[in-house]
């Protein structure tokens, strides 16, 4: 039934709620800072309180990676993580969550028992499903950035994305979104490489598959901020985060429209979607029946 195009819909794509990361961030240790995270978890509530006012609903909700901020095997991982479901759970039951696996997630460096640890809380950490005739991908994105303790696993992402650019092609999708944590790119798609994007021969690769398979749209989180740019028609969408700040944005959610020719988005800061929803604009391109 989802092959179908059914006319303009959207979802709600959030990133980094990171629970842990502001009290870290503030007292300079990222790596065992982690003990509190009262103020992500009051940031939390907020979205999934906004998310549930919408009207219309959005089709679903992703949040693109770094749930917690707690790595594998690190002391407040567990707490993180439960507490992050506790507020999740509220999410109006008619919204689907779509979790995508962040650094923080797996591990900067993924074993097949972090991922598998992932899996097991958390969900697949890539598959694609579809909504109204439109395909989409989440990926792994830590298995682009180093995949040196499990190079099968990167392998075995490789060869199911090439089957499911085959899929789409053969059904002739509207249009083809994916969901991955670090962004091919912020700005450029030549810039240096860093640690909030992809190595550029990895990043040529993969922006050069997508190209060709006329994937209009990436979007991810990690950089904290909102930035982003394109390529060759592909836009690169970069997030910012619900939970901490590492630049002037504000805590909030982007709203992405996709309608018949294009996919529209806007980032909202959680007091403005909370208090005001989503601008008459937005809701207009909704309403346009094709």
């Amino acid at each position: 039934d989802e092959y179908q195009w059914k006319g303009p819909f959207y979802f709600i794509q959030g990133a980094d709620p990171q629970f842990g990361l502001m009290k870290a961030w503030a007292v300079g240790d990222t790596n065992n800072g982690d003990d509190e995270w009262g103020e992500e978890i009051k940031l939390a509530e907020q979205a999934v309180q906004a998310i549930n006012k919408l009207n219309p609903k959005p089709k679903f909700f992703v949040l693109c990676g770094d749930l917690i901020h707690g790595m594998p095997g690190s002391q407040w991982r567990k707490d993180q993580e439960q507490d992050l479901k506790n507020v999740l759970k509220n999410t109006n039951q008619d919204i689907p969550l779509v979790f995508v696996s962040g650094n923080h997630d797996i591990g900067n460096t993924p074993t097949k028992e972090t991922i598998d640890n992932y899996c097991k809380n958390w969900g697949d950490d890539y598959f694609s499903f579809w909504v109204g005739g439109v395909f989409f991908l989440v990926l792994n994105s830590q298995l682009y950035f180093d995949s040196s303790k499990c190079p099968e696993l990167k392998q075995a992402q490789d060869v199911w994305l090439n089957e499911q650019l085959a899929v789409a092609q053969k059904h002739k999708c509207k249009h083809i979104i994916v969901f991955q944590h670090i962004p091919l790119f912020l700005k450029k798609p030549d810039e240096a490489h860093d640690y909030f994007n992809l190595e550029k021969s990895v990043r040529q690769e993969i922006m050069e598959k997508f190209h060709k398979a006329g994937i209009k749209a990436v979007f991810s989180g990690h950089y904290h901020r909102n930035a982003g740019g394109s390529y060759r028609g592909l836009e690169m969408v970069v997030s910012s985060a619900i939970g901490c700040q590492l630049g002037e944005d504000t805590h909030g959610l982007r709203v992405v429209v996709v309608t018949d020719e294009k996919i529209v988005h806007r980032y909202y800061s959680l007091n403005e979607l909370s208090s005001q929803g989503i601008e008459k604009e937005l809701l207009d391109m909704l309403a346009k029946q094709n």
